[in-house]
């Protein structure tokens, strides 16, 4: 199959949006990369569902996930819009599972739903939210994963789960694609989420540039899947990356001195710094892991270059 490829637009979640001093000016900024991504062709665009700036919680313009999801549907045509991913915890399920239909529809059909556990604590407490442990924000998600189907496919929808719950909830429109939005759930615990990616998803999505991470998390998604009773190769196996391209990474240092101290941080322990070459390989690499479909963090994508350069230097072989 061809493997197919999206793009995060900048949002300020990753402070990446610094470079813009007025609001209206950081949300076209974003729209423009959007716009962009879909002019060169790419499959996908993506947002992340927080409220506070990281690496440390920074007083920065942060656009909210379903808000832009919304937006940019309309500033674009044809790229289908994902959320990388939904925090669970963050909106009643009965009400997000509403929230999307509603941008299947208005998007034309072009929505890829993502949704996971939840993990920012700090976003958590600030907002008001509990921050219930570990197991606990999983058996949310679960429940959360028989109602966002229930409100897609019944009447009236009837869940009573642990922790959340629907009676004769009504969910019109159901959104435009059949028989719903494709479901991705991020996150790679072996126990629990990738057993709900077996039960429930379309998608899984798994992070970081090791390819025995990803062979080892796949098999344990097809070992769940010969649990329950689903086909294994009905599931897509995405992979989120960072990538910092540049034709010169043996001088990232000297690019990167202008940024805080986190940021520096932040790129030398989870980015890539690579030259097309090399992360056409190392991609490869994890093509032959399995898998087959790459969501690409790029940095400095609000200045569109590396949105650019990816899709004519790296995407090319892939085709």
């Amino acid at each position: 199959m061809a493997i197919k490829f999206g793009v995060f637009v900048p949002q300020g979640w990753r402070m990446d949006l610094l470079d813009f001093a007025d609001p209206v000016e950081k949300y076209e900024a974003m729209t423009r990369v959007g716009q962009e991504a879909e002019r060169l062709g790419y499959d996908s665009i993506w947002v992340y569902d927080h409220f506070h700036t990281v690496p440390t919680p920074e007083l920065e313009s942060v656009f909210e996930c379903w808000t832009i999801t919304a937006g940019l549907a309309r500033d674009t045509k044809t790229i289908r819009l994902g959320q990388m991913v939904t925090c669970n915890g963050y909106r009643n399920p009965a009400l997000l599972a509403k929230i999307a239909s509603t941008v299947d529809v208005l998007s034309h059909g072009r929505l890829d739903f993502g949704i996971g556990a939840g993990w920012y604590e700090h976003e958590y407490r600030a907002y008001g939210y509990d921050y219930p442990d570990g197991p606990t924000r999983l058996k949310m998600l679960g429940d959360a994963l028989q109602i966002i189907h229930a409100m897609w496919a019944a009447p009236y929808a009837t869940v009573e789960g642990a922790y959340h719950r629907v009676r004769g909830a009504i969910n019109e429109p159901k959104g435009v694609q059949k028989p719903h939005p494709p479901i991705w759930v991020g996150g790679g615990g072996e126990k629990v989420t990738l057993k709900l990616v077996a039960k429930y998803a379309d998608a899984c999505n798994v992070g970081g540039w090791d390819p025995d991470v990803y062979r080892h998390k796949f098999s344990v998604v097809r070992e769940h899947c010969a649990t329950v009773g689903r086909d294994y190769s009905a599931i897509l196996k995405s992979s989120e990356v960072f990538l910092y391209l540049t034709d010169h990474p043996e001088r990232i240092d000297q690019e990167i001195a202008h940024l805080s101290p986190a940021v520096q941080e932040e790129i030398h322990s989870r980015f890539l710094v690579a030259t097309p070459a090399t992360a056409k390989s190392r991609l490869l690499a994890l093509v032959d892991a399995g898998v087959e479909y790459f969501i690409v963090y790029l940095f400095n994508a609000a200045r569109l270059e590396p949105v650019q350069q990816f899709a004519q230097e790296v995407r090319p072989a892939f085709r």
